[in-house]
């Protein structure tokens, strides 16, 4: 058998197969004892007193009793996923890690994606970081990237912790808010911690509010060391980049969408790859010679700080895919347990004081939560490839050790285990010098906090910049002591002056009195998510129908949609199945009862005289297209359904006008002629590629009334 065959074959044991009920398996104790009744206590008569001694029972409750363990203290809640990692090319010139090595090779993976606040109870859809860990079960050990969706973190040294996470969790007095950030405690933290300032913007910005994991970008947020073969090191920074692009939810959408689906990024995830959509990121490097580590403006290991791209490009090197769901979340999901400490020869760790400080508390954590030291032993966590060491007994131990000898060196046994040569692939840490005075303080080169957080806000459109600070006015207004908010403006005054006028605005405060730091004017194309890949594939479309429906504009719409990967939905007031025009039958997968549309990426109403007048006649269905079109979504309609939209009273458009042909207006795509419907079918993909469209009015949002407040800001309120 092939390296590769045992690694497929060894992540394959990993699907537990192995533990599957079998056909025909008979209910026994976990001892095996065959048990004739799950249903009854054994009593003393049957309304007697419940027997001590019986076992059966006495082992079902205790093992339900213990069924939860310490949920993380943050990343509580999440969603995992199997898939595969393959490089585009070798990378033997820089590092000595084998599974970079070998374009040829697929190197299992498990995802898991988290909000770091909330509880495990808590919503998808909040405004929160999201985790990022990777593991990858490799031919040397398994190696963990464990990052974020940002590739910036709020402190600079891990002492500094606890006190984020008891800050941002909720308030120990009354045990509120969950999973967010809106409340005093955190804002009064941050507005001590000048550091904090450029993790704040990217907070604030649409990126903490992801439309899902599949459009979510993630980083390494460390640097980390990459060495050779020869021993020669270089610094490297890790991006992932999703190839459905990097998309999200506006803040009202994501609101609603956490009260009607609590579970709306997790249930995508699975779905979608249960469909055969499978999840795709590209992961990319910036490679930093040694010699040039001290060549910025900035410290590279400095975690508040990136690398712009601009100064150093990131490099593909390899594809991650998704293919393949947990077989049971607690086993898998709920226990992996990743750790950065877990590297592979050719990769190594920096100095990054918070870094450093992870690769003790994971392990320190998973101690803590699994209860022993052998929680590698369980199937999610277990490598791939053969380990032997000296280690013994302690709670979970799986192995039965057959060797007399437990230490080392030893004679008794050949001497085994037996250390490997870095000549033939053992660990070895990379011979970095290291000398100075014990201290404890913040090297100077960590000083500067805030040219990255104006980097950041100079790089985003106009949108983005709106709802950054639609957000920060939400956040800040939960926070009702003044002097915080003041020191907050204070903070945004050194990011930007206007920024802070218009934050200022908001809260109903004055600006800062004292002068705006200078705008440095650089930006960064990469920081924007309006540059991002526009693709259609994974995402849903809601088809509104009513009895009387054309069914071939549904069946010929379905049918394109299905072959460029999106999934489409019926919708319709009641469930089970309607009548189309032509009396064929038509299931419906979701009324409106149970759906909304903050849980579609874009709204079809197909023709169909009697269907449009039902619908017309029916609030939920007019609500439904007017709540896309004030979330910017992509909106099409066919024969009569542009008289839907025409009652929905969709403002800035004057569908009165769209008559015979295709037309698409800021993303509303009709035809009032539906002979082509191959044509309209087009260009409603192509307007799904674009995701949103920012630039509709939509009287009574913040992407109007903010550009209307930023340009002609109240004297009173600027001056002060």
């Amino acid at each position: 058998m092939s390296e590769q065959d045992r690694v497929d074959e060894q992540s394959k044991d990993r699907s537990l197969e192995n533990y599957r009920v079998a056909p025909g398996a008979k209910l026994t104790t976990d001892e095996g004892h065959p048990i004739s009744n799950t249903d009854d206590s054994l009593k003393a008569g049957g309304r007697g007193p419940t027997l001590l001694e019986d076992f059966h029972f006495q082992q079902k409750l205790s093992a339900f009793d213990r069924e939860r363990i310490p949920e993380r203290v943050v990343h509580a809640r999440g969603a995992g996923a199997h898939g595969y990692f393959q490089p585009y090319e070798s990378m033997a010139e820089l590092t000595k890690a084998k599974f970079l090595g070998d374009p040829s090779t697929k190197t299992p993976v498990f995802v898991r994606f988290s909000i770091v606040v909330g509880s495990r109870g808590a919503a998808d859809a909040v405004r929160d970081v999201r985790g990022f860990a990777v593991k990858f079960y490799t031919e040397d050990g398994n190696y963990d990237i464990v990052g974020n969706n940002m590739p910036v973190f709020f402190i600079q040294d891990a002492i500094k912790f606890p006190d984020l996470v008891h800050a941002i969790k909720p308030e120990p007095d009354n045990e509120m808010p969950q999973a967010s950030s809106a409340h005093p405690s955190f804002w009064d933290f941050i507005s001590l911690i000048p550091e904090s300032m450029h993790m704040i913007m990217w907070l604030l910005s649409d990126r903490a509010l992801p439309r899902n994991f599949s459009t979510m970008q993630g980083f390494g947020v460390h640097t980390f060391r990459w060495v050779n073969a020869e021993g020669k090191s270089h610094f490297v920074k890790y991006h992932w980049k999703p190839l459905a692009g990097v998309h999200s939810n506006v803040f009202d959408e994501a609101q609603k969408i956490a009260g009607k689906d609590p579970d709306f990024q997790r249930r995508t995830l699975w779905e979608s790859i249960d469909k055969g959509i499978f999840p795709e990121y590209e992961l990319g490097v910036q490679i930093i010679a040694e010699e040039d580590e001290l060549n910025f403006d900035f410290d590279i290991l400095d975690s508040t700080k990136i690398i712009p791209e601009e100064l150093v490009p990131v490099r593909p090197i390899g594809k991650m895919v998704l293919n393949r769901n947990p077989d049971n979340f607690f086993a898998e999901t709920e226990q992996v347990a990743y750790q950065p400490s877990n590297v592979v020869p050719g990769i190594d760790f920096s100095d990054d004081p918070l870094l450093q400080g992870r690769l003790m508390s994971y392990h320190d954590t998973q101690l803590h939560r699994l209860g022993s030291p052998n929680f590698v032993h369980l199937p999610i966590n277990r490598p791939v490839c053969p380990f032997s060491n000296n280690n013994q007994d302690g709670r979970m131990q799986m192995d039965i050790k057959t060797s007399r000898v437990n230490y080392s060196p030893n004679s008794l046994g050949d001497n085994l285990p037996a250390p490997v040569a870095e000549a033939d692939g053992g660990f070895v840490t990379f011979p970095e010098r290291v000398e100075g005075h014990k201290i404890r303080e913040r090297s100077p080169s960590f000083g500067e906090h805030f040219s990255q957080a104006t980097l950041f806000w100079n790089s985003l459109s106009t949108g983005e910049k709106d709802r950054l600070v639609e957000a920060a006015h939400f956040e800040l207004g939960k926070v009702p002591q003044v002097e915080v908010k003041q020191r907050m403006l204070d903070r945004f005054n050194k990011v930007d002056g206007e920024l802070a006028k218009r934050v200022a605005l908001g809260l109903g405060m004055p600006a800062p009195t004292e002068p705006a730091t200078p705008n440095h004017g650089q930006k960064s194309a990469a920081l924007s998510q309006e540059n991002t890949t526009k693709t259609a594939k994974g995402r849903m479309v809601a088809i509104l129908a009513a009895d009387g429906v054309d069914g071939a504009q549904i069946a010929m719409l379905k049918h394109t949609l299905s072959a460029m990967h999106v999934g489409s939905e019926i919708v319709s007031k009641f469930g089970n199945m309607i009548k189309s025009a032509d009396g064929g039958e038509i299931a419906v997968d979701k009324t409106f009862l149970t759906t909304a549309s903050v849980l579609y990426d874009a709204v079809y109403v197909p023709g169909g005289a009697a269907s449009i007048e039902a619908l017309k006649a029916h609030g939920e269905a007019l609500n439904f297209i007017h709540e896309a079109y004030k979330h910017f979504k992509p909106i099409a309609a066919s024969g009569e359904g542009m008289d839907l939209l025409m009652q929905s009273d969709l403002k800035g458009i004057d569908l009165s006008q769209k008559n015979g042909k295709v037309s698409d207006e800021l993303g509303v795509v009709t035809s009032r002629d539906a002979s082509d419907m191959a044509a309209f079918a087009t260009a409603f993909i192509d307007a799904i590629k674009e995701h949103r469209f920012w630039l509709r009015p939509v009287p009574g949002t913040a992407s109007v009334e903010a550009k209307a407040m930023a340009l002609n800001p109240p004297a009173s309120a600027v001056s002060a």
